[in-house]
C-alpha cells in the first residue's frame, strides 16, 4: 500500500474516541474525587461491560462472523442490542471486516487491521482514516448474514439502538440511584472505553504478545492474560487456525467464559450445532508446529541432516497413528445401531482405540523428548 499520501482523517471518529477517553479518565477521576461513587456504580459498570463484551465475543464474533453455532432468536436479539451498546458498528459490518481479516490476515493491502502495519494501526489507527472507503458498504462476503432477520433488523436500526442503549441505560440507572452524571460517566463513558480497547487488543496485542503453539504462518498469538480481559478471545493462535470451533480456550483450565456461555445456552435450548475441531486435527497442528520451531536448532547441530531425517520419519509415524485413532473414533461415534453384531463391533473398536491410545502416549513421549533434545534422535 502506498503510504506516501495517507487517506483523509475521519474527524468524527477521532473526536469520538478522544472525547470518550477524556471523559473516562479525567471526567471519571474528577467526579469521583469531588462527589465519590457507590458500589452500585462499579457493580453496574461490571454488568454493562460483561454484557457488551459477551455480545461481541459470543454474538458478533463466534455466532455471526464464524457461524460456530446456531442461536435462538431470543439470544440473537440480546446480542444485537448488546452489540449496539458496545458501539462497534452493526453485526453485519463488523462480521464483514472480520471475515476479510481472516481471509487476508497480515496482508497489509487487504487485512483491514493488519498487525504488520504496527501496533497503533491495528489497535485503533485503521478506524481514524479512510483506509476502508472503497469497501465500506461491500457486504458480499456476508450474504448468509443478509438473510438473517435479526442481523438486518439491527443493521437497519443500528444508530437508534446505539443511542438508546448508550444514553438510555446510564441515564435510567442514574435516575434510579439519583446520580445521573455519575452513571453517565462510569456506565457510559468508562464502560465504553474499556469495552472498546479490550476488544481492540485482539487486533493488536494478540498479534504481537504471546505464544504460537499451533501455527506460525500468521502473527496471531495465544495469551492467557488477554483471554482474561476479553472473555476468552486471547487464545488467538488457536482461533486463527481453527476459526470455526466455538471454543477459543480448549483446555478445561483456560479462561474462556464465552465458550462456557455458549455451552450453557445449548443446555437451555438457546443454542445448538456447536462446532468443534477434532482432537486429531488440534494435536496434529501442535506437533507440526513443534517440528517447525525445532528446525532452527536442528540445523545448527552436527549430523543435522541425519537428525532431521529421523525426526521427519518419527513425525510421519506419529501423524499416521493420530489419523488412525481419529478414524476409529469417528467410526465408533457413527455406529449407533443396537443389535448384537453392532455392539460386538463397537467393543472391538473400543479395544483398538485403547491400544492405539497407549501406543500414541509412548510415541508422543518419544517425540517431545527428541524435539527437546534432537541429539538423542540418532543415539
Amino acid at each position: 500500500m502506498n503510504t506516501a499520501h495517507k487517506p483523509s482523517i475521519i474527524w468524527l471518529n477521532v473526536t469520538f474516541f478522544l472525547g470518550t477517553f477524556i471523559l473516562a479518565t479525567v471526567g471519571v477521576t474528577w467526579y469521583g474525587f469531588i462527589y465519590g461513587y457507590t458500589s452500585a456504580h462499579w457493580v453496574w459498570l461490571l454488568i454493562a461491560f460483561m454484557f457488551c463484551g459477551m455480545s461481541i465475543t459470543a454474538g458478533y464474533h463466534r455466532l455471526w462472523s464464524h457461524k460456530t453455532y446456531e442461536a435462538h432468536n431470543f439470544l440473537k436479539y440480546l446480542f444485537a442490542i448488546g452489540g449496539a451498546f458496545a458501539l462497534q458498528n452493526s453485526a453485519l459490518h463488523w462480521s464483514s471486516d472480520h471475515r476479510v481479516h481472516h481471509k487476508h490476515v497480515d496482508n497489509n493491502d487487504k487485512d483491514p487491521y493488519s498487525a504488520k502495519r504496527g501496533f497503533w494501526y491495528s489497535h485503533i489507527g485503521w478506524m481514524l482514516r479512510e483506509y476502508q472507503a472503497a469497501r465500506y458498504d461491500d457486504y458480499r462476503n456476508c450474504r448468509d448474514l443478509q438473510k438473517d432477520k435479526v442481523v438486518m433488523w439491527q443493521h437497519k436500526h443500528y444508530v437508534t439502538l446505539a443511542l438508546v442503549t448508550n444514553f438510555g441505560i446510564p441515564i435510567l440507572l442514574g435516575a434510579i440511584y439519583s446520580d445521573i452524571i455519575g452513571f453517565v460517566l462510569v456506565v457510559g463513558a468508562l464502560r465504553l472505553v474499556l469495552s472498546h480497547h479490550t476488544t481492540f487488543f485482539i487486533n493488536s496485542l494478540a498479534h504481537v504478545w504471546g505464544t504460537q503453539p499451533y501455527t506460525s504462518k500468521n502473527t496471531a498469538r495465544d495469551n492467557g492474560i488477554l483471554a482474561f480481559l476479553t472473555f476468552g478471545e486471547g487464545y488467538h493462535n488457536f482461533h486463527h487456525i481453527f476459526e470455526h470451533d466455538y471454543r477459543n480456550g480448549i483446555r478445561w483450565w483456560q479462561f474462556d467464559p464465552t465458550k462456557w456461555l455458549i455451552r450453557s445456552c445449548s443446555y437451555l435450548g438457546l443454542a445448538k450445532g456447536l462446532k468443534r475441531v477434532s482432537r486429531y486435527r488440534i494435536e496434529k497442528a501442535r506437533i507440526l508446529q513443534t517440528m517447525q520451531t525445532a528446525q532452527g536448532k536442528i540445523f545448527q547441530l552436527p549430523n543435522a541432516e541425519q537428525i532431521h531425517a529421523v525426526l521427519e520419519q518419527e513425525l510421519q509415524n506419529l501423524i499416521a497413528k493420530l489419523s488412525e485413532c481419529d478414524e476409529l473414533k469417528t467410526q465408533l461415534i457413527k455406529s449407533a445401531k443396537s443389535n448384537v453384531k453392532e455392539k460386538y463391533e463397537q467393543a472391538l473398536l473400543r479395544v483398538k482405540i485403547e491400544q492405539l491410545d497407549l501406543t500414541l502416549k509412548e510415541q508422543r513421549r518419544r517425540w517431545y523428548s527428541m524435539i527437546n533434545n534432537p541429539r538423542i534422535a540418532i543415539n
